[in-house]
């Protein structure tokens, strides 16, 4: 696995690069958080009105408010050695970050995915190279899986493919 490369640059970086830099992450928030709820709204509208049932809640990847290491009372806070501030409204700070903005916004984009690999595993189930990262997103059939005369022109392996065919699930244990 590759990795991105920032925590052996970030001490040698410029500190007004830093604090430029800091708001930039709340630009999201204000920008694209409200246009992902619209799609996830249309995106799940469109699949339910296709048929589409069982389909996981957001809620489903917002992790459990248990599961956050920290609480108010221990959350480490940055120490710059200054104590002409409070540290608690830093401590509230983290807290919005860590069990708020950061959790919750990462769901969402996590459950939009989740619902635009759906789509296209209804209405393209034709694979591609990274096709097979959708089976968090595995239908029963798919759009083309209906027809008998659109199921025949499939390629095999476009036919068979457990993501978007729960039959070829099916075939494939019994083979095993």
């Amino acid at each position: 696995m590759s990795r991105v490369s920032i925590g052996n640059n970030f001490l040698q970086q410029p500190r007004w690069k830093v604090f430029i830099g800091v708001p930039l992450i709340y630009l999201p928030l204000i920008t694209t958080v409200p246009f992902a709820i619209l799609g996830v709204l249309l995106v799940r509208t469109h699949l339910i009105f296709a048929g589409g049932t069982n389909i996981k809640s957001y809620w489903d990847f917002v992790p459990e408010w248990i599961s956050h290491r920290y609480r108010y009372s221990n959350q480490i806070v940055y120490h710059t050695g200054s104590k002409w501030y409070n540290l608690r409204v830093f401590r509230l700070y983290w807290l919005f970050n860590c069990k708020l903005y950061c959790p919750l916004s990462v769901a969402l984009f996590r459950y939009l995915a989740y619902l635009v690999m759906i789509v296209e595993n209804w209405w393209c189930p034709f694979n591609h190279e990274k096709k097979e990262k959708y089976c968090n997103s595995a239908i029963d059939k798919s759009y083309w899986h209906l027809h008998d005369n659109e199921r025949n022109r499939l390629h095999p392996d476009d036919l068979n493919n457990s993501i978007w065919n729960e039959e070829a699930e099916e075939l494939h244990s019994k083979e095993l």
